[in-house]
């Protein structure tokens, strides 16, 4: 009989619920645990192995910014291939984070709207990593997604990027939702909804072009970027990218609150397996809560000059020769104005985006230097005298109009920089001319006249187009 009641005071205490995670009551011995489906073959089944690799990436990161982010977009291929940027990227975000969404693109199971899964947590050689639960539930009730364990557990999109996480954050939950056929704006959505929440980060697992020629793939590649990096929508899709409809609606996200999408690199699986004749693409981004050009000159207004400086003084200066932020591969408009005893020596610039950022840097360096026709080229003698400014555009953006009175009401002083066309005339003020001009009607009529038209010019084909500048001056 003692026997009998040793026996069964132990089933008691083996069984009796103990507190988790937020208070949370569990039972010991029925916490549900998702197996890891592509260890063994996406990454390494071996604990020390997977260790090494990934200090291996945290050694050789190339990401130099410093700003921590809530969302990035990370690369799902096998770790050999795309592991670098995956880690760059998630390495990225706010180390206050306690929760990260992760959406991720379904390759082997069809379905429709968004499947979630039912265990409590995701075992991979480097542990256990919990699901929060809480979160899983409110997409269920809330926004319509589907626990679909059988949908996750042949899928890597989702589960190469956890032994990364795991790496990056000691305690982490993680709410995994995988995306079968469903519209961009319900993942904005999710989004917009916890990202109030400053404890709750967000990972968009996408690859970029698949099985194209190298020179093929990094043309197409570079389409796609452009679009993330200008947060265009139109005509993205799952060819350019697999996790299109994560990417679009971290996108729509972005441009609802004026935030941007910065560029940490970009690469294809050419770089570790040569084979040039089919590749995979491979980027990744970070969200900033600002515009882009702000972050520039923010964080690299003295590189910026610098840059315009060796310019000038070598004029076989190229950016292969350089060592740069991955913001600057992105493609930017900047006008450069050289100054001497405050006393305009030269100005060049792009209005439209036609290169990457450091290549328009660079060139217009030079152009202002030694290309203006209204000035002689600057002598050697004469460059350490010059003082440089940088502007920064934003993308023009067309200023709908129904008469001259109309467009003038729209212009804002001070800020806008304005663009005017009809015909074959056109021409182009930085904000920077407010300085000089600082009342509207005078401000567009000289500009009218810049373009080669009449002060009193107008017409039912006249254009005007508005952006704006961010200076970085010595």
């Amino acid at each position: 009989m003692r026997k009998f009641l040793l026996f069964f005071a132990i089933i008691i205490f083996i069984n009796l619920p103990t507190y988790g995670y937020n208070g949370v009551i569990t039972m010991n011995s029925i916490s549900k645990i998702k197996p890891p489906s592509v260890a063994g073959t996406f990454y390494s089944s071996d604990k020390t192995a997977l260790e090494k690799q990934i200090n291996e990436f945290k050694k050789n990161n190339r990401n130099i910014y410093k700003t921590p982010t809530r969302a990035v977009i990370v690369p799902h291929a096998g770790l050999i291939y795309s592991g670098r940027l995956a880690y760059e990227g998630i390495s990225q975000l706010d180390k206050n984070i306690k929760t990260i969404f992760i959406f991720a693109p379904a390759h082997r199971v069809p379905f429709e709207g968004l499947a979630v899964t039912s265990y409590d947590e995701w075992n991979t050689p480097l542990g256990n990593i919990r699901i929060n639960k809480e979160l899983t539930k409110e997409l269920v009730t809330k926004f319509g997604a589907k626990i679909n364990d059988e949908a996750l557990a042949p899928e890597h999109s989702i589960e190469i990027e956890l032994p990364i996480i795991q790496s990056v954050f000691e305690k982490i939950k993680i709410v995994p939702v995988l995306m079968g056929r469903v519209e961009p704006d319900k993942i904005k959505k999710i989004i917009s909804h916890y990202y109030q929440n400053k404890e709750i980060g967000f990972v968009i697992s996408s690859d970029l072009s698949h099985y194209l020629p190298d020179n093929t793939a990094k043309r197409v590649d570079n389409y796609t970027a452009q679009h993330i990096e200008t947060c265009d929508c139109n005509n993205f899709t799952h060819e350019l990218a697999c996790g299109a409809t994560g990417i679009i609606g971290l996108m729509n996200f972005a441009n609802e609150n004026n935030y941007s999408l910065i560029r940490i690199d970009m690469t294809n699986s050419s770089s570790t397996t040569f084979d040039k004749e089919k590749v995979v693409g491979y980027g990744t981004w970070f969200l900033y809560e600002g515009e882009r050009n702000q972050f520039i000159k923010d964080n690299y207004s003295d590189f910026v000059l610098q840059v315009c400086r060796e310019a000038i003084k070598n004029k076989n200066y190229e950016p292969s020769k350089l060592i740069y932020p991955q913001v600057f591969s992105e493609y930017g408009a900047v006008f450069v104005t050289l100054e001497k005893n405050g006393n305009l020596r030269g100005c060049i610039g792009s209005i439209i985006p036609q290169r990457t950022l450091i290549q328009d840097i660079i060139t217009n360096s030079k152009n202002s230097a030694f290309a203006d026709p209204r000035f002689n080229p600057v002598e050697k003698n004469e460059i350490n005298e010059i003082k440089i400014a940088v502007s920064l555009l934003s993308i023009p953006k067309p200023i709908k109009f129904k008469d001259e009175a109309d467009l003038l009401s729209q212009i804002r002083q001070n800020v806008d920089g304005i663009i005017i066309k009809d015909g074959n005339y056109q021409a182009v003020y930085l904000p920077s001319v407010w300085e000089q001009i600082p009342d509207k009607k005078m401000f567009l009529n000289s500009l009218k006249v810049k373009a080669g038209m009449r002060p009193d010019h107008f017409s039912k084909t006249f254009e005007a187009y508005r952006f704006e500048t961010f200076y970085i001056k010595e």
